[in-house]
């Protein structure tokens, strides 16, 4: 079990999504909340808040990038064998309508070989209440460490 999953599980979503920021800093500044985090999947969630907005009131691009990421770490770190580490290699990511409220955002990995080294491409999406906003693919390198 990795050390990223064994932590959520030990000190419970909360703690952890408090955790996570003092990790990796610049994740703190979407102040994250996870919800869900398991080999294959992870479900991490922000507020709309003036830090994340830009000016025109709506979520910052970078800030939906940046759960995006955090949402496919985590859940990578979670669900490779024993022995391989991964890193990210590039991110495509759509946007696809304003997002207007609090950010909830999914990465999907389900459905990835994590015991191959190679490169997986990560699925990643984002809603604002039951509307999708978001979408980014992000290519992480698996190799043996």
């Amino acid at each position: 079990m990795s050390k990223i999953l064994q932590m959520y599980e030990q000190v419970g979503p909360e703690a952890f999504s408090n955790l996570i920021g003092e990790t990796a800093p610049y994740f703190s500044t979407i102040a994250p909340v996870f919800h869900d985090l398991r080999p294959g999947l992870a479900e991490v969630s922000f507020a709309k808040r003036k830090e994340v907005l830009n000016h025109l009131g709506t979520v910052h691009a970078i800030a939906l990038c940046n759960a995006a990421e955090l949402a496919a770490g985590t859940m990578c770190d979670a669900s490779v064998g024993d022995g391989l580490r991964w890193i990210p290699r590039g991110m495509t990511v759509e946007y696809l309508a304003k997002a207007d409220g609090d950010v909830r955002t999914v990465a999907d990995g389900s459905t990835i070989d994590w015991n191959t080294p190679g490169d997986v491409v990560v699925p990643v999406k984002a809603w604002v209440a039951n509307k999708l906003v978001f979408r980014a693919e992000i290519t992480m390198y698996i190799s043996k460490s």
